[in-house]
């Protein structure tokens, strides 16, 4: 999110937050001298709820998210949103927040022709378990309106992902992509359930999977795709140095690895700064990048054809194919 919106907000809403400059609200909701750990990262969502106060602004949050990753020329974006977060400052009910970002992406759509979204509905660890079952059953309900999967985020060090399991088996059952933020401020213990209990298509980060080539096997027998995030590996403590980061380990191990953002706004970054800190820091080739591109079109949460579709476009786009036409 914009933190020009940000702070128009927080003043015309009289937020507890400073905001008479940029500058002063920004260590409120972005990642700045924090020392790294996950709990001074989730911070920023708490201070970041108290924006959600209309449905217009979330309408404008979830646009400008769109429009801004046009500007940075991402041409499919599968966008998670929380409707949890979105609903509790007011207390909107969960599926009216869930409209609302449908008709900003439907509008943003239009009006950014160049790009694919895909809806991917969010449930944190550390609320409810009614939450989560409502959240559940509204993503099974927009199956064929929007929301392409079902996300479990937050604290994973406090929280098992235990209580989950049969909501995300449902979900599959249903044919929603399933992704689950597991293996990064935990250990791969925490993947394996994902891919033994929950039957997970992705994880979220997965990026301590090295640590046990047991569960890096399972995890390619599976074909499970990471949803690696190495600017946000250093923000959170996963990492000392980005030079430390281990996804030139997983590629090395045959990982189906993709380059993410995690939160832009949150952590100051677009999707080209990713590919620029892995040239710079990990030192990949440009065919490396093109590689987790790949993965990342391979792995969208669309039926196969669709996927086959995303792929020779983009290989087309980054000079990949050989002549032959879609798959």
């Amino acid at each position: 999110m914009r933190l020009t919106t940000l702070r128009e907000i927080a003043l015309e809403y009289q937020l507890d937050l400073p905001a008479q400059n940029i500058e002063d609200l920004r260590p409120h909701v972005q990642v700045t001298n924090d020392e790294p750990n996950f709990r001074n990262f989730l911070e920023k969502f708490r201070a970041l709820r108290l924006f959600y106060q209309s449905p217009e602004i979330i309408r404008r949050f979830a646009y400008e998210v769109i429009e801004d990753a046009v500007k940075d020329n991402v041409q499919y974006l599968e966008l998670r949103f929380t409707p949890a977060a979105l609903a509790k400052t007011r207390g909107y009910a969960l599926e009216e927040v869930t409209e609302w970002v449908f008709s900003a992406a439907d509008e943003a759509r239009r009006a950014f022709p160049s790009i694919e979204v895909g809806l991917i509905a969010s449930i944190n660890r550390h609320e409810s378990l009614e939450i989560a079952e409502e959240v559940t059953q509204i993503a099974i309900k927009y199956k064929d309106n929007g929301i392409i999967g079902l996300d479990l985020a937050g604290d994973e060090v406090n929280f098992v992902a235990a209580p989950f399991h049969k909501m995300f088996l449902k979900a599959r059952d249903v044919g929603l992509g399933l992704v689950v933020h597991a293996g990064e401020w935990t250990g791969p213990a925490t993947v394996r359930d994902a891919l033994e209990n929950l039957g997970v298509h992705r994880l979220g980060h997965g990026v301590r999977v090295v640590e046990d080539p047991a569960v890096a096997e399972l995890a390619r027998e599976r074909s499970v795709a990471f949803e690696v995030c190495v600017t946000s590996n250093l923000q959170t403590g996963v990492i000392q140095r980005l030079t430390d980061h281990p996804l030139r380990e997983m590629m090395d191990m045959k990982l189906r690895t993709t380059l993410n953002t995690d939160d832009p706004s949150v952590s100051d970054i677009t999707l080209t700064d990713e590919y620029q800190v892995v040239i710079e820091d990990l030192g990949f080739t440009l065919d490396d990048v093109k590689t987790n591109i790949i993965n990342a079109a391979a792995c969208a949460f669309r039926p196969p054809e669709e996927q086959d579709r995303l792929v020779y476009k983009f290989k087309e786009a980054l000079g990949m194919n050989s002549g032959a036409g879609p798959l």
